[in-house]
């Protein structure tokens, strides 16, 4: 059984958009938390990829992760991840091929096969191309080829990409692609930050029908943790409102930007919302640093994952970095 201190910590950034700030400012702020993490040892920093959110400022993914690139040194950045069904799988290998290039051995892949955004923007993003998700495991072996070294003849090459060997992870809320790591050998990363109904089955399935390949020698997981940590539980509560508040729109049909913290949440839910923001945060740990240690070790002896890859959505952003900073404490001090 792995302890916290052996399990790997890592961070997904969705550079949420605050109500009171413009867009500049959180592009410049998952600048600040990927030199944070540099600093305090994070594992990696992946951004994800959605469109249309008003809330959600990582939408050219490949381009944010090129500007935290460039202003850290040491820290693995990827994404977390790639809609692959919006995109032709050549320009994904050269756009990540171009970044391995820039940045050797920091650079990692992880693909999604869902859209990451409504349907009129998803045909938005799809104009002229037929792709559907029931393509995603010839997209996956398309990229996959991109990245190994050119063969003879070879018709179409990535440049850059061909020969960068750049890390591919497959991402999933569901037992799609979970089966899919599996039987490429790839490591996988449960979506269980959002939707964590299906966590134990997938990472069941996911080891029980894993192939060794050139990739990995044994099966690789993560799963998605939101976490809070403040001084106290009822701080930590506190600022859970904010991302309590972006869940409650998101049920009922509005995607905005990130909104302060409220002193109670009585009165802004009903009693059926309260439920499906419990069931979306399911996984979540919020509180002090031992209450969120308790949670996080009996997460780990459940599950008994690799690596937790944690988001944040404090409003705050002096807040949300001392609550990374107090995740890797519990890490370190376990």
């Amino acid at each position: 059984m792995r302890s916290l201190q052996t399990t790997q910590f890592s961070i997904l950034e969705l550079a949420p958009v605050r109500d009171d700030q413009p867009v500049a400012f959180s592009l410049h702020h998952a600048l600040e938390l990927a030199r944070h993490a540099e600093k305090l040892g994070y594992a990696r920093l992946w951004l994800a990829e959605h469109h249309n959110m008003e809330g959600i400022a990582s939408s050219a993914t490949a381009v944010l992760l090129g500007y935290l690139l460039a202003n850290t040194t040491t820290l693995k950045v990827g994404s977390g991840g790639i809609m692959l069904p919006n995109h032709a799988p050549l320009v994904v290998a050269e756009q990540f091929g171009t970044l391995a290039t820039l940045y050797p051995n920091r650079v990692e892949l992880g693909l999604g096969r869902a859209p990451g955004t409504d349907p009129h923007t998803m045909r938005a993003l799809r104009r002229g191309r037929q792709e559907t998700e029931d393509q995603f495991p010839q997209d996956v072996n398309e990229i996959l080829y991109y990245f190994k070294d050119a063969q003879p003849n070879q018709r179409i090459i990535a440049t850059p990409g061909q020969g960068t060997h750049v890390p591919v992870w497959l991402l999933g809320s569901s037992l799609f692609s979970a089966q899919l790591a599996a039987k490429l050998g790839l490591p996988y990363s449960f979506a269980s930050h959002f939707a964590p109904r299906m966590l134990g089955q997938a990472i069941q399935l996911y080891r029980d029908n894993f192939e060794a390949s050139e990739y990995l020698a044994k099966p690789y997981v993560s799963m998605g943790v939101p976490t809070i940590i403040a001084e106290t539980d009822e701080e930590a509560q506190y600022l859970a409102t904010t991302p309590y508040q972006r869940v409650l729109n998101m049920i009922r049909g509005q995607r905005g930007k990130l909104k302060p913290p409220v002193e109670s949440m009585d009165g802004l839910w009903s009693t059926a919302e309260k439920m499906s923001v419990d069931n979306f945060y399911a996984m979540a740990q919020i509180g002090s640093n031992s209450t969120v240690k308790a949670g996080l070790e009996k997460l780990l002896e459940k599950y008994d994952v690799d690596e937790f890859i944690f988001t944040c959505d404090i409003y705050d952003t002096d807040k949300r970095l001392q609550s990374f900073e107090r995740l890797m404490d519990i890490k370190n001090n376990t």
